[in-house]
């Protein structure tokens, strides 16, 4: 007879570690999967650290058999997505367990229940912990490493989850994208030339010295260029204020391009160095020597490839031949800089699936898709 399943919620820093250990041994056989930061996840988790407990509320869950972690999940509710759609939706994340319908069951009846005595009708993710953090379910693309802040997943998660009852929500797009040195596709050129030519039109870097305000000026094209997206909560202040000071390090201002349109910011382009490159091999652990393998990679040299997270457009220049120019020449300039400096490949995600002005603009770059991303959901009553 099978020992029983336990799932216990996470309580103190012991409980914490057994959490992040959960997918060590579940991917010791697989090349691809990167182990993040023990300190970067230990501050993601942390309320006192994560601006996202502003707005929410989580509880992290580990499954043991016979005291043996094989399991975890997130179960979460975002007051301010709450406040915004009004469908009493929670949410799951964190999904890694052992290839057991027992476990995968024991975890998503227990973070249904603490949804539930929160008044929430229906289960959707994973979301570890927001939409604006790492989300979905890989399905598809499981040969090759995840680009920094996106997830991994082994091929059973699939079945499993489906088998509690999950079906699709909705599905996102990762397009790889390969320079090869040969310039930019012909439309995009045009496109880009036409933007840095025109008199009213204006492409520029970040400026790191006025940190603060160019955040805001991010957080304000984004929150109007996603507001129909699906799914969409709106960036707070807080919450890209410590995304720039998480990266502020990582980057230069050419990393990220801003389009004015007389005098005024319209579109953006964020790019940021794919870390996993760096910290692969690391275990999760910067000592003893893990620092200066970092170290080497941050300052030494560019990176080999890099993701471009954030695009955005604001929504009255939608549809127009104008925006088109603005939007690319922004994404032109990032590409520009990272390949004067040697860069050759980089990721643009995550994409949604009904997005199709923005999925013809990113395969005018050349870029294919390369991997797709599920959120699934579930009605619980």
């Amino acid at each position: 007879m099978s020992e029983e399943i336990t799932v216990t919620p996470v309580r103190g820093k012991q409980d914490i570690k057994a959490f992040l250990d959960v997918p060590f041994a579940l991917y010791r056989n697989d090349p691809n999967w990167v182990a993040p930061l023990y300190f970067e996840r230990f501050d993601h988790l942390d309320p006192k650290k994560n601006p996202y407990f502003q707005h929410a509320e989580a509880e992290l869950f580990i499954a043991r058999r016979g005291g043996r972690p094989v399991g975890r999940i997130s179960a979460q509710v975002c007051w301010l997505r709450s406040d915004l759609y009004k469908d009493d939706v929670g949410q799951f994340g964190f999904l890694e367990a052992e290839d057991d319908p027992g476990v995968f069951a024991a975890l998503f009846e227990t973070a249904t229940a603490w949804l539930k005595h929160r008044g929430m009708t229906k289960i959707q993710g994973p979301f570890s912990f927001s939409i604006n953090d790492e989300m979905g379910l890989l399905i598809d693309g499981f040969d090759t490493p995840p680009s920094m802040m996106m997830g991994h997943a082994l091929p059973y998660y699939v079945t499993r989850v489906e088998e509690q009852g999950f079906a699709k929500a909705k599905d996102v797009i990762a397009y790889d994208y390969e320079d090869k040195g040969d310039g930019m596709p012909r439309a995009m050129t045009a496109a880009h030339a036409k933007a840095i030519a025109a008199k009213d039109i204006r492409i520029r870097p970040l400026d790191k010295k006025n940190l603060a305000s160019e955040l805001d000026i991010i957080v304000s094209i984004l929150n109007d260029a996603w507001s129909d997206n699906w799914g969409f909560v709106p960036w707070t202040k807080d919450e890209m204020t410590a995304l720039g000071n998480n990266l502020k390090f990582l980057v230069t201002g050419e990393f990220i391009a801003i389009a004015e349109h007389k005098g005024e910011a319209v579109a953006m382009a964020v790019s940021l160095p794919n870390i996993n490159e760096w910290i692969a091999g690391l275990n999760g652990r910067l000592l003893p020597l893990g620092w200066a393998k970092l170290a080497w990679s941050l300052f030494g040299k560019p990176p080999r490839s890099i993701r471009m997270p954030l695009m955005g457009l604001r929504k009255s220049y939608h549809g127009t031949a104008l925006g088109a120019a603005l939007a690319l020449g922004a994404i032109g300039q990032v590409r520009l800089y990272h390949t004067s400096r040697g860069t050759r490949h980089g990721e643009l995600s995550w994409i949604l699936e009904e997005n199709l002005p923005m999925r013809r603009m990113i395969e005018m770059t050349g870029a294919r898709p390369y991997k797709t991303y599920r959120i699934y959901q579930k009605d619980i009553g």
